[in-house]
């Protein structure tokens, strides 16, 4: 009995470790995935390539979460948000959360193996990111890029595992990615605002300062047009542009409603729209191929 709910627990720890019950992060990385992988296909992605992606985003998203707490287990239990993490609280030891990460990564690689020869060669780039990323919040004021960067990658794959080569299409939609991931994600650093400047991390949201909102109403626009850009080199038609425009627009209203009520609901209320929202661009990428 003891030994079951020994198990139970460590389950559940790691449930927690790789945020299983909160799906927003994965679908922000599956989104621009998506749009590159579906603009790429002209709207009809091979089934094989499409689960490939939805499955190894889940998984390295995942993996993210992992090297993450990992990174900042001596962070996390100063700041109210994250002070009931596994790792923090004591219910994983490191090492069990490092075999996670690494069980979490192979298995993505596995996947990234029935895809070619130049999209395995990018997966090792996308590693590398994700690994990196927890560590910059110690020496710059954006972790949030490099995260725009980490989350944006599949994008970079997905468009070389259909045309076997890369473009300013891609790059562009890579671009628009970073973009949205510093507006998203700066206003989900907004809810640890305080603890942040206590233990010394660095994020956007203290950069910025007072100009926060203005930065982000800044982000969101840069991130429209160049994901407008792109769909201009790719012969998009009108529903595609209509969607970014929508989009445009929801981003806005989020920025507006944290900005009414600067508080740390507000603030992940907003984060999590973005998450939402991200769908209605390849919405929009579906109806423009298919009407």
């Amino acid at each position: 009995m003891r030994t079951g709910t020994l198990t139970i627990d460590k389950l559940s720890a790691v449930s927690d470790l790789i945020r299983l019950p909160r799906q927003q992060g994965t679908l922000l990385v599956l989104w621009p995935t998506l749009w590159s992988l579906f603009l790429a296909s002209g709207g009809r992605p091979p089934v094989k390539v499409l689960v490939i992606f939805v499955i190894g985003t889940f998984l390295m998203r995942s993996a993210g979460c992992a090297i993450n707490d990992i990174a900042d287990r001596n962070f996390d239990p100063h700041v109210e948000r994250t002070r009931s993490r596994p790792i923090a609280s004591g219910r994983l030891k490191v090492r069990e959360a490092l075999f996670v990460f690494a069980a979490l990564s192979l298995l993505a690689f596995v996947l990234v193996l029935f895809l070619n020869p130049f999209t395995i060669v990018l997966s090792f780039i996308g590693i590398a990111l994700a690994s990196v990323y927890p560590f910059v919040k110690r020496i710059s004021h954006w972790p949030q890029a490099v995260l725009g960067m980490a989350f944006g990658w599949g994008a970079i794959m997905a468009w070389a595992a259909i045309e076997n080569e890369l473009g300013f299409v891609p790059l562009l939609i890579f671009v628009a990615n970073i973009f949205w991931s510093i507006a998203y994600d700066t206003i989900y650093a907004l809810m640890d605002k305080d603890d942040d400047i206590k233990i010394g991390v660095k994020s956007t949201a203290l950069l910025f300062g007072e100009s926060v909102y203005k930065a982000l109403y800044l982000l969101y626009v840069c991130m429209a047009i160049a994901l407008s850009v792109a769909g201009y080199l790719k012969g998009m038609g009108v529903f595609f542009f209509a969607g970014v425009v929508i989009a445009l627009l929801s981003f806005l209203s989020s920025v507006n409603s944290v900005k009414k009520t600067p508080t740390r609901e507000a603030a992940f209320r907003s984060f999590t729209a973005n998450a939402l929202l991200g769908g209605l661009v390849l919405v929009f990428i579906l109806l423009d191929f298919h009407f």
